[in-house]
C-alpha cells in the first residue's frame, strides 16, 4: 500500500504555512514534507506535527531559499567551507524536526572538478551526520538550468563513488519524465538505490492524476517492487489543493 506524503511548500498554498498541517491530516496524509522551513521557528513546527501526528520526511540543504539565487553548494569547487557551514545548521533543523530525509542540492556546476567536489562534500556529510538519511535528486535542465546533478546516471555512479549506506536517491518522477522519457523503465534501473520519491504531472507538473505518467500503473510497481518509503506530492496544484486529491484514493 503506498504511503502519501504532502509537500507543504507547494501544496495547500491557500493558507498559511502553519495552517497547512491540520488540513493536509484532514485529507489524508501521515507524513508532510517543507523543502526550506529555515525562516519558520523550529519549535513551532515541531507543535504542528506533533498536534495532527504527522512526520516529517524530508527537508532541504543549503538552509537559504535558493529562489533567484544560488541552487546549493555541494557541487561548486571553492565553495567546501560555506556547504559544510550550512550542513551543519540544516542538519540541527533537521534533527529538531525529526527529519527523515535531508535533500542535499548540489548547485551549479560543470565538468570533472565540480564532480570530484560533490563526492568528497557527500562523503564527509555521510560521515558527519551517520544516523541521517541524505539523499541527491537529479533535477531536468529545463526547469533548473545548470544544475549539476541533471541525470540519473551520474547520480548512480556519485552514489557508488560514495558509497555511504546513509546517502540514497530521491525519485521525482516529474524530473525522471523530462530527463529520461520512460519512467516505470528507469524505476526498474534505479529503484535499489531510492529511499524518497515525488510525483508531479508532465509536462505542467500539476496533480499526478490524468496525462504523460500513468500514476497508478507506477504506485503498483512501487508496491510490487516491495518499496515502503514515503511517495510525496510536489505539484503545482491547478486549483485548490483539496480539489485535486483524487490521486490518493
Amino acid at each position: 500500500m503506498p504511503k502519501f506524503c504532502a509537500n507543504l511548500t507547494w501544496l495547500f498554498q491557500e493558507l498559511p504555512l502553519m495552517e497547512r498541517f491540520a488540513v493536509a491530516k484532514d485529507a489524508g496524509f501521515d507524513a508532510v514534507e517543507i523543502l526550506f522551513p529555515y525562516d519558520a521557528n523550529a519549535q513551532d513546527i515541531v507543535d504542528q506535527l506533533v498536534r495532527h501526528d504527522l512526520s516529517m520526511a524530508l527537508i532541504n540543504c543549503p538552509p537559504p531559499n535558493y529562489t533567484g539565487g544560488d541552487q546549493g553548494w555541494a557541487a561548486v569547487p571553492g565553495l567546501e567551507d560555506r556547504f559544510q557551514r550550512d550542513f551543519k545548521r540544516a542538519l540541527r533543523y533537521a534533527k529538531t524536526l525529526n527529519a527523515q530525509h535531508l535533500h542535499i542540492m548540489a548547485g551549479e556546476a560543470v565538468g570533472d572538478a565540480a564532480r570530484a567536489i560533490f563526492v568528497e562534500n557527500l562523503r564527509w556529510a555521510a560521515r558527519t551526520a551517520p544516523k541521517q538519511m541524505l539523499t541527491i535528486e537529479p533535477i531536468n535542465p529545463v526547469d533548473m538550468p545548470g544544475y549539476f546533478l541533471n541525470d540519473f546516471q551520474l547520480a548512480r555512479e556519485v552514489l557508488e563513488a560514495v558509497d555511504a549506506p546513509n546517502l540514497r536517491l530521491q525519485f521525482d518522477a516529474y524530473h525522471a519524465a523530462r530527463i529520461h522519457g520512460d519512467v516505470p523503465a528507469l524505476w526498474a534501473e534505479m529503484g535499489e538505490y531510492v529511499a524518497h520519491v515525488q510525483v508531479a504531472q508532465t509536462p505542467d507538473r500539476s496533480e499526478p492524476d490524468q496525462g504523460e505518467i500513468d500514476y497508478p500503473a507506477f504506485f503498483a510497481m512501487l508496491d510490487a517492487g516491495g518499496y515502503d518509503g514515503w511517495i510525496s506530492g510536489e505539484y503545482k496544484p491547478k486549483g485548490e489543493t483539496a480539489a485535486g486529491l483524487s490521486w490518493v484514493q
